[in-house]
This record gives structure tokens, sequence and C-alpha cells, in this order.
């Protein structure tokens, strides 16, 4: 084996021949095999079978394998549209994702419920659960087919004219920065400093008092 990639309750390896091979959870299809059948130990999936993989991802119950030619499929539970096929049916096998003029994808990585890709043309396709807008297209709608990330993508309008991550583009509310929002935690081996400000006491004070994250540096 070359290369795994871990989901909620699956696993996913390929082996140096260029083989995928799957086990663990399925209820929704998201091990390939044609059914929703759980395997406890590795079980290839032949529907891949003369197909050399050049990546995998999992995700929290869907699956994505990116082949050498840069063609990408995907499996599994598909509800807010993260397998990228079109419609919101879940798949219990491959199922190819297109992308507009074909573009062969490069390199892939699954989120919880989304699914991000980037192309050769380096443009960069995001799909799937958009409700918190973790699929960066300026909005809170989901996508079962992948969209093109405008201010990240060559061929975006935006043309990779990316904004201040302090800003939320749809409100214009601004965000404080990390060293407005947390504490910081002083090292406890730093000679010359008082107990108080060890166990942070002071610098507890302008934390927020719902937020009481902390960063070390």
């Amino acid at each position: 084996m070359i290369m795994v990639a871990c989901g909620w309750r699956h696993t996913i390896c390929v082996a140096s021949s260029g083989g995928l091979y799957t086990y663990g959870w399925s209820k929704y299809g998201q091990l390939g095999h044609g059914d929703n059948e759980d395997h406890l130990v590795p079980h290839k999936l032949e529907a891949m079978s003369g197909m050399t993989i050049s990546q995998v991802s999992g995700g929290w119950r869907h699956s994505m394998a990116l082949t050498t030619s840069g063609i990408l499929f995907g499996w599994g539970w598909n509800k807010f549209g993260q397998v990228g096929v079109g419609d919101n049916a879940d798949r219990c096998s491959p199922v190819k994702v297109k992308f507009p003029e074909d573009q062969k994808v490069i390199q892939i990585s699954c989120g919880w419920r989304h699914t991000i890709a980037v192309t050769a043309k380096q443009n960069v396709y995001s799909w799937g659960r958009g409700t918190n807008g973790q699929l960066g297209h300026g909005e809170t709608v989901d996508r079962n087919s992948p969209k093109i990330i405008e201010a990240l993508s060559v061929e975006g309008s935006s043309g990779q004219n990316i904004a201040s991550s302090n800003t939320d583009p749809l409100s214009g509310k601004h965000f404080a920065s990390l060293s407005e929002r947390y504490a910081v935690v002083p090292d406890e081996n730093v000679s010359g400093q008082t107990s108080d400000l060890v166990r942070g006491d002071r610098l507890d004070m302008s934390v927020p008092e719902s937020d009481v994250k902390r960063i070390r540096v």
C-alpha cells in the first residue's frame, strides 16, 4: 500500500499497482462496492479495476478517488450533493464527477459534508454543504455539482484577488484578529514573570466570557 485516507468510519487504501481497496462502515455506500455491506478487512473496489489511482480522500460518509489521467470519481452519502454528480441521491458505486470543459483534476480533499478540487487549469471548485459558507462562493447555498471558487481560480472573475479574511463578504462585518480575540498564555519557563501572569489571570480579563480558548506562543 502506498496511499491511505480515512473517512469517519471507513478507510480507503491504494496499492502500488494502482488498485483501490476500502473497508469499514458502508451504510451509505461509502465503500463503493455496489451495496451497503460493511467490510471488516480491505476489499478491492472492482468498479475501478484497470484504473490507476493517484489520490484518495474520505469525507464523513462519502469518498473520492482521482485517477492519474485526472478523472475524479465520487460515491457514498450525497444528501447535500457532496459526491458532486448533479443530484442528491446516495451512490454505492463510483460515479464520474464532471467539470466544465472536461478539466483534469490534480488535487482533491473531502470535508465533513463538502468536497474541494483543484484542476490542471489552476481553478478551484467546491460542492456539497454550504450552509456555513464553507464552499467559498460568497453565499450559504448547497451545491450538488462543482462550482468554481472565483477568488481562488485563474479563470474566476476575481482572478485570485483574495479579500481580507477579517471581513465577511456577505455582511461586511469585521472580525477581530487573533490577538484581539484570544488571550496569550505566557511560557511558564520564562524567568521574571509573576505567578499571576503565569496563570494568565490578568490576561484573561481581555477574553469574552463566552470564549475561553487559549493560544500558546
